[in-house]
């Protein structure tokens, strides 16, 4: 009786399979119990994936999460320290922050820090950058000796500082007495004290900004610099209408920096001037400290924090939203290209 599969003969042709035995083999299993298996997989996956951030999760719930909570929690009380909160005075505290002319003008102080981060220590670091992306002699040297303030500690630059402005032996007044000028009390007046704590910024963080400029300078092909100069076009051109627009995320994430490191400021103006003379250097930080560690006013010290934490959440939020869309939706594009 024939099977109904017939020997194929020649060279490299194929043997005929057994009787009742058709190529290939089938699995024994039921499509349902390979879908079942399947969804098992991808539960062991998930599982192991929970396990691995979990740990990240607990330290962000501790870190992050619980203090803005407990800050949110007793800026509602009249609270020194010492046993459970007190008196809840719900929005009271908050009230009074924003009637108090010191906490008003510790938003000033902090605009005006920001302006002058933006008018002058960024567009400095970025000519050095610019300056220092070029091949010159040493320029390793220099690059190392502009960034080395930024890996002093806030505390020791505040230290150094409190000695180079000190009134009476400091070097800053021994070299205006040496040419023949007054010396200043820089740290002491009302009136100059803001702006000496902005040199002392500047000199702690330009080099922090300018490495990062140098970063976004060296993914710069130096083609289309050279094509513009081809073009005929001149230094001021290049820099204005090839340099600068390619460097735009760059600059973007350095002011991002710069406003949310100014908010936050602390050591540096604690160790320099504690706040003085008359509050005329405090920032919210300070002030946050002052009352919360030397007077106890716990509630209204957690009400500074907030109002601190309320205003870089706008500002990173808006930031993001309206100032790094294009290149947060650039830099994704970018990834599916290369997958």
């Amino acid at each position: 009786m024939s099977t109904g599969v017939r020997a194929v003969t020649g060279p490299g042709a194929r043997p005929a399979p057994p009787p009742g035995k058709p190529f290939g083999k089938l699995s024994g299993k039921p499509a349902g119990n390979r879908t079942g298996s399947a969804a098992r997989r991808r539960r062991r996956g998930w599982v192991t994936a929970i396990l691995f951030v979990l740990p990240a999760l607990v330290l962000f719930g501790l870190l992050v999460l619980a203090p803005i909570l407990v800050a949110g929690y007793t800026s509602l009380h009249r609270w020194n320290g010492v046993g459970p909160p007190g008196d809840f005075v719900g929005l009271d505290n908050f009230t009074r922050l924003f009637r108090s002319e010191i906490f008003l003008g510790d938003l000033r102080h902090g605009g005006i820090l920001i302006a002058l981060s933006l008018a002058v220590q960024l567009p400095i670091s970025l000519s050095l950058a610019v300056l220092l992306n070029r091949r010159i002699r040493g320029r390793a040297f220099y690059r190392l000796l502009f960034f080395a303030p930024y890996m002093l500690s806030e505390a020791v630059t505040a230290v150094l500082f409190s000695l180079i402005l000190s009134p009476e032996e400091g070097l800053a007044n021994r070299l205006l007495t040496s040419w023949g000028l007054q010396p200043w009390t820089w740290l002491s007046e009302p009136d100059t004290v803001l702006m000496s704590l902005f040199l002392v910024i500047t000199w702690k963080y330009f080099g922090f900004h300018m490495i990062i400029y140098l970063a976004g300078l060296q993914g710069i092909p130096r083609e289309l610099s050279e094509a513009a100069r081809i073009d005929g076009a001149g230094g001021w051109n290049v820099f204005r209408h090839v340099t600068l627009p390619l460097l735009g995320p760059t600059v973007r994430i350095s002011v991002f920096l710069s406003v949310i490191g100014t908010i936050q400021l602390f050591d540096l103006v604690w160790i320099l001037t504690g706040g003085g003379p008359s509050h005329a250097s405090e920032t919210m930080a300070v002030s946050m400290f002052e009352y919360g560690f030397k007077r106890s006013q716990i509630g209204y010290s957690s009400a500074i924090s907030v109002v601190m934490f309320l205003i870089s959440l706008v500002f990173a939020l808006g930031y993001q939203r309206f100032v790094l869309r294009r290149d947060l939706e650039g830099a994704s594009t970018a990834m599916g290209d290369h997958r």
